[in-house]
C-alpha cells in the first residue's frame, strides 16, 4: 500500500470504481495487524485501489468524515464513500467486503 495524501485519496476516490483509504496511527498495535491483513487483500483484489495515510496527517479528512477511532477503512465506490469499517476481523471478511463492491 501506498501512502497516499487527502488529494491523493480523493482523486482516486473519485476516478476509480471502487477505492479504499486505511488509517491508522503509528504506535497502534491493532493497526499494524490490520496493515498486514490489507498488504494480502491488496494482493487478491489488485483492481481496487487501496492506499493509507497516518491518521495524524489527515487530520481534516477525520474531521470531515467523523472518523471515529483507528484503524479505520474509507471505502469508495464511483466517488462516494460507502462504508467505514473499523471491525477488521480477518482476511476472508475484508476480502468479500471489498469484493462484494467491485
Amino acid at each position: 500500500m501506498k501512502e497516499w495524501t487527502r488529494a491523493e485519496w480523493e482523486n482516486q476516490s473519485q476516478n476509480a470504481k471502487v477505492a479504499a483509504y486505511y488509517l491508522y496511527a503509528p504506535m497502534c498495535g491493532t493497526c499494524m495487524v490490520a496493515s498486514k491483513m490489507l498488504e494480502v487483500v491488496e494482493e487478491l483484489l489488485p483492481e481496487v485501489e487501496i492506499g493509507k495515510a497516518n491518521l495524524n496527517y489527515v487530520e481534516s479528512l477525520a474531521i470531515d468524515h467523523q472518523i471515529e477511532s483507528v484503524p479505520c477503512l474509507l471505502v469508495a465506490e464511483n466517488g462516494r464513500i460507502i462504508e467505514k469499517i473499523y471491525a477488521f476481523q480477518s482476511v476472508p471478511h475484508l476480502y468479500n467486503r471489498l469484493r462484494k463492491n467491485n
